[in-house]
Parts: C-alpha cells; sequence; structure tokens
C-alpha cells in the first residue's frame, strides 16, 4: 500500500508537466543542440565502416546513447515535460505512423513471392527499374522497394558486380519513382494532408520526374552493357545461383491488402471529421488513429494468410526493418531540436538558410528552394524538412498551388529526389541496403554511396536546376 500510494504520488506530481509539456522552442536554441543528431548520423556512417564486427550487435545501444544525449540535457534544463513531450511528439505524430505505414508495406510486399527466375540482361534489369519506378507513385516507395528488389538481385545473382544495380534501384525505385503522388513519398503526402490536390504533383512536376527518371535508365542501361561486355562478368550456368525458370506468383492475395493500404491512406488524408486528442500536448486525430489501427490488422491478416512458402522464397526476415525501426527512431527524437531552429526562421541558429531562399525583394528563390529542402532532406528525414519549406513558402496550399507553383514544385523535387543522396535520405534506402547484403551484394559504404551519388546524381540536379527552377 505504502508502495502504492508513493507511485500515485510520484505520478500527481508529474502529470501537470506531462499535461502541459511545452514545445522547445528552437530561437534560443545554440548550435550544440544539433550535437547528439549529428553524431548519431555519424556514427551511422562510420560505424559500419570502421568497427563493422561491432556496429551491428550494438547499434542499437548506440543509437540510444545520442537519444539520451539530447533528452537528458532537455530535461534538465528546460523541464521534464518538454523532454516527455518531445519524445510523445515525435512518436505519436511521426515515428509511429511512419514505422507502422513502413511496416505494413514491408510485410505485404515481403509476402508476394516471383517464382523462377529470368536472366539479367541489361534490357531486362533496366525495364525492371522502369516497372519499379512507375509502381513507385502507385503503392509507394516502400512497397515498390520491397516488391522488386528480391526478384532484381535474384535475376543478377550470377553476375560478379551487382553493386551498381541496387545503387540505381534505390536512386530510382526508392526515391525519385515516388514523386508523382501523395502516395509515393512521404513528404508528398504531408503536402496532401495540408490542403495540396492529389494529382498536383503529377500535373506539376512530370516534366521533372521524366527527366531524371529517364536520363537515370538511360544511364543505368549503359552502364550495365558495359560490365556486361566483359567475359568474366557472368558466371558458368552450372555455378547460377538460381537457374533461369518460367515465372510464377505466390502470395497474390496480399495484392489485395496493398490496395487496403492505399485506400487506408487516401482515407486518412480525405476524411477530416474534425476530432483529435491531445497526448501530453500533441494532436491525433481520429482518422489518423484509425488508418495505424488498420494497418496494424492488414499486418496480421498478411501474415496468416501468406502461405510460409511465400516468404521462405522470399528469404524474409524482419531484420531489415527492425534496423530501420532502431535507427529511426533515434534520428527522430534527436532531429527535435534541429527542425525547432529550422521553424525558427530567422531568429534560430539556421538563419543563414531562411535568408538564402529568398531574394532581396522578398520573393522566393525556386532553385535555393530546390537545393536547401534538397540538401536537408539528404540527411534529415525529408518529411519535416518539407513542412519546413512549405511554411517558409507562406503554408497556404491554395497559394503555393497557383500563384507559388514552381516554388511549391522546388520544394517537392528536392524533399523526393534529394532522399537518394545518402542512405538515411529516405527509409527504403537503408531497406534495400539491408536486403541486399543479405543476399550477398556487395553495398558500399555510407560515404562509398554518397560518392555515388556525388558522381551520377549531383550533376543531374545542376541540369535540372539550369532547365526546371
Amino acid at each position: 500500500m505504502e508502495l502504492r500510494a508513493k507511485l500515485l504520488g510520484l505520478l500527481l506530481v508529474l502529470s501537470p508537466s506531462w499535461a502541459f509539456a511545452a514545445e522547445l522552442d528552437g530561437k534560443g536554441l545554440s548550435i550544440l543542440w544539433a550535437v547528439p543528431f549529428a553524431g548519431l548520423l555519424l556514427s551511422i556512417a562510420l560505424g559500419p565502416l570502421l568497427f563493422p564486427f561491432k556496429w551491428h550487435p550494438h547499434y542499437g545501444k548506440i543509437t540510444f546513447g545520442w537519444a539520451a544525449a539530447f533528452l537528458l540535457p532537455c530535461a534538465l534544463l528546460f523541464g521534464f515535460g518538454t523532454a516527455a513531450g518531445s519524445v510523445v511528439h515525435a512518436s505519436t505524430a511521426e515515428f509511429i505512423p511512419f514505422i507502422i505505414l513502413i511496416t505494413a508495406l514491408f510485410t505485404v510486399a515481403g509476402g508476394i513471392c516471383l517464382r523462377g527466375n529470368l536472366h539479367g540482361t541489361p534490357l531486362l534489369n533496366t525495364g525492371i527499374l522502369a516497372l519499379g519506378t512507375v509502381l513507385a507513385s502507385v503503392m509507394g516507395t516502400t512497397g515498390a522497394s520491397m516488391l522488386m528488389i528480391r526478384p532484381l538481385i535474384r535475376a543478377n545473382d550470377n553476375r560478379k558486380h551487382a553493386t551498381h544495380i541496387v545503387v540505381f534501384f534505390i536512386f530510382l525505385v526508392s526515391n525519385a519513382g515516388g514523386s508523382l503522388t501523395p502516395l509515393g513519398d512521404p513528404p508528398l503526402f504531408l503536402g496532401f494532408l495540408k490542403g495540396v490536390d492529389f494529382f498536383w504533383t503529377m500535373k506539376h512536376i512530370y516534366p521533372e520526374t521524366l527527366f531524371l527518371c529517364g536520363t537515370l535508365l538511360a544511364m543505368f542501361f549503359l552502364l550495365d552493357s558495359w560490365y556486361c561486355r566483359n567475359r568474366e562478368e557472368t558466371l558458368p550456368a552450372a555455378l547460377d545461383p538460381t537457374p533461369d525458370s518460367a515465372l510464377r506468383l505466390e502470395g497474390k492475395a496480399n495484392f489485395v491488402l496493398l490496395g487496403v493500404i492505399v485506400g487506408l491512406v487516401l482515407m486518412s488524408g480525405l476524411w477530416k471529421p474534425g476530432i483529435a486528442f491531445n497526448v501530453l500536448g500533441t494532436q491525433v486525430e481520429l482518422q489518423n488513429i484509425l488508418r495505424d489501427v488498420a494497418l496494424l490488422l492488414v499486418i496480421g491478416c498478411s501474415l496468416l494468410i501468406t502461405p510460409r512458402t511465400a516468404r521462405e522464397g522470399n528469404d524474409f526476415s524482419w531484420g531489415p526493418v527492425v534496423e530501420v525501426a532502431i535507427l529511426f527512431a533515434g534520428i527522430f527524437i534527436t532531429i527535435v531540436p534541429v527542425i525547432a531552429m529550422l521553424r525558427a526562421g530567422l531568429e534560430g541558429q539556421f538563419a543563414p538558410i531562411i535568408q538564402a531562399v529568398t531574394g532581396p525583394d522578398g520573393r522566393p528563390i525556386d532553385a535555393m528552394y530546390f537545393w536547401a529542402s534538397g540538401i536537408l532532406s539528404s540527411f534529415l528525414d525529408n518529411a519535416p524538412t518539407y513542412l519546413v519549406f512549405f511554411n517558409t513558402a507562406g503554408g497556404d496550399a491554395q497559394v503555393l498551388m497557383t500563384t507559388m507553383a514552381s516554388t511549391l514544385a522546388a520544394i517537392s523535387c528536392g524533399a523526393v529526389f534529394m532522399g537518394a543522396n545518402s542512405y538515411i535520405g529516405n527509409a527504403p534506402n537503408l531497406m534495400v541496403k539491408a536486403i541486399a547484403e543479405e543476399r550477398g551484394v556487395r553495398m558500399p559504404s555510407f560515404f562509398g554511396y554518397m560518392a555515388w551519388s556525388g558522381v551520377v546524381l549531383l550533376p543531374l540536379f545542376v541540369v535540372m536546376t539550369l532547365l526546371f527552377f
């Protein structure tokens, strides 16, 4: 009884600070508050490279350490309520919906097994990449990536060089292909929730998408053809791990569940009952709760109805999604002060970034919006980065869709396209990397991958700036 009384008393003391958790104000924050986030990024970048045998068993502890490096000083200096509110907001408004959707797409797509195998010629590989790029705007970059990456790797498991295939897959299917609808990529979905029409991006940034995706597909075909001209590139037929055979689908019921996921995402954006619940200062809307609960049911349904042989055929494991969940949990927490400083605008530590996107006459500079939103989306989560620049440009969807359409197009392109610049720019990047490494593909390190994006993508972004912004 005494212990219960003490616990009840503790809850009564803490409950006011929880209930009235203050939002972290970015105006007075020192740049030192960005150190935990920068430290986590450096750990993700350098850990697998410098300590490969130590990183994988301990990356969860390292991530927790950097999260604590922000939360403990925050609680001491600004109060327990502010620290708790930051965790709750990062969890309920961002991380939980994010990881539930990612897990649903991962689970459902992982239950669709393409049996048989085709020979990974340059033409076939380019065709698979093109198909995945189109699917990314229909079923999301995560869904398309999880559906297409395993057949692509299997088709090329008799090749000595497959790294470039997976890298271009990340460029196209995991990022650029999701630029045409709000279903494709989280930043565009947030824009949809803010009032941007569902088909606005399809109407306004298809030239940029067509240029980038078409150029990348052409570059890939030439590079893959060059590799295939090498006589020693392909293993003898007797050593092919998966000989060519007729194709057939297993787990087809999961296509219906993919349609359900699409419908649930649309529902949460179109249905506005006006009901919300306050969770430690964070407003959680009813339609989003129902969406997330229904997505959990979709996950369970997929696990129940999918034949075990389908998941075995995909070598399905929870490893990739667990790694993404742990790393992005740390990212969503340590990014809180960084986003707060960005939202502070000209009164925050990142005022030079805000000033860079506005001309002397007060008008937006589209090229700078493209690069500023893009560079930050390469290392921050691209969804809140999109919102920061969406609000910096005025935040009125009707104005942004009309008189400032070119600015909204620049923000959208930067957030979606440049998520391919690093492994942490978009969640599917890490998932594809993890699956490829499980299948024996030797993937580049964090900086090695950025060397690929620097050589291939950055020149294309410069050309896009000259052509479109």
